[in-house]
């Protein structure tokens, strides 16, 4: 089974990704503690040292990257040091917040007529407990809108954060849709009314016309980043559990959701495996346990590549613990004690 797994990221050059028509995405979810964050980075990594143009982006707003990498990172791209290809990015909520405040504002002083309306929409986006991940969404989607990078890599929140964040654009497609016609229909009618007015009629000139290009542009943008998730040569979502109850029944729920958005699960990661050969008798019980909720593992996600990493002895910080990690997953893994070490 870990053979799939590899061979889901076995061969992928930059002459393969151009003939497949773009960038890959690879996405990790799952419930908070389980290793998302060390999972990507390790993937990320071995993309990175295969010769591609890799970025490794922090969805979760207690970024845990840097920690990971041992290394600041920022709203925009940094590259992690002493890796050729590979640079993260951590979505500063604020920021992203800002810009998108900027972008609501700036449609205010160009539309003055529907100035009433975007100005709630600008105190909702204050007040509102989901806006910073509708703002999120727009960095998402400069990134799924890019070939700058060859592989993106999504470090996402926990499950329930997650699932909210992919279904936005199934929600701002259906809002962009009811605006533009509601945008086509005012339009229409102030072009009627200035024609019955006298003099071609007064005051502000609102331009429908660029309005209703720039929105139909957002939608087609949402709907291209719909296209992309859905499509399973271009996306995979990553599922990492961990050998508990909770962990596991939560990864289930969220596979079931994911499959309404159309989002492709692939495989998933088993992480902190107890090592068969322990001999403490508490360490030996969590094996017989854990060994329990492996067959409930499989019993539910049988039909997905089930790849396994054992508990490290230390943490999973720095490149070096982070490469053997990712030897785990997608390559020669005859070394076992690499992983222990």
């Amino acid at each position: 089974m870990l053979s799939k797994i590899k061979d889901t990221l076995k061969g992928i050059t930059k002459k393969k990704l151009e003939q497949e028509n773009g960038t890959k995405y690879i996405m990790f979810g799952g419930k908070g503690g389980v290793g998302k964050t060390t999972m990507s980075a390790a993937t990320g990594l071995y993309c990175a040292e295969q010769g591609l143009k890799t970025v490794i982006v922090s969805t979760d707003p207690a970024h845990s990257l840097k920690d990971s990498f041992e290394q600041e990172f920022g709203h925009e791209p940094t590259q992690v040091k002493g890796v050729e290809n590979l640079y993260v990015v951590e979505i500063d909520p604020q920021e992203a917040m800002k810009d998108y405040k900027e972008k609501l504002k700036g449609q205010m002083d160009e539309n003055p007529m529907l100035g009433d309306m975007l100005g709630e929409q600008l105190e909702m986006a204050s007040l509102s407990p989901g806006t910073d991940e509708s703002a999120a969404f727009d960095v998402f989607l400069k990134y799924m809108d890019s070939d700058e990078f060859d592989v993106v890599v999504f470090d996402t929140a926990p499950t329930g954060h997650t699932l909210r964040f992919l279904g936005l654009p199934e929600i701002m497609d259906k809002y962009m849709s009811k605006m533009i016609k509601f945008k086509k229909q005012m339009g229409g009618m102030m072009k009627m009314m200035k024609k019955m007015m006298p003099f071609g009629g007064g005051g502000d000139d609102v331009d429908y016309d660029q309005m209703l290009k720039e929105m139909e542009e957002s939608k087609a943008r949402i709907s291209k980043a719909r296209g992309i998730l859905a499509n399973p040569d271009r996306t995979s979502f990553r599922l990492v559990v961990i050998p508990e109850e909770m962990s596991i029944l939560e990864s289930e729920r969220a596979m079931k959701s994911l499959e309404k958005y159309n989002i492709p699960v692939d495989s998933v990661i088993v992480n902190q495996l107890i090592p068969e050969d322990v001999e403490c008798d508490f360490c030996k019980a969590r094996y017989e346990l854990q060994a329990k909720r492996l067959k409930m593992i499989e019993e539910k996600f049988g039909n997905k590549v089930i790849a396994k990493v054992e508990l490290l002895r230390t943490e999973a910080k720095g490149v070096d613990v982070l490469r053997n990690i990712s030897k785990v997953l997608y390559g020669d893994i005859e070394k076992k004690e690499e992983i222990k070490n």
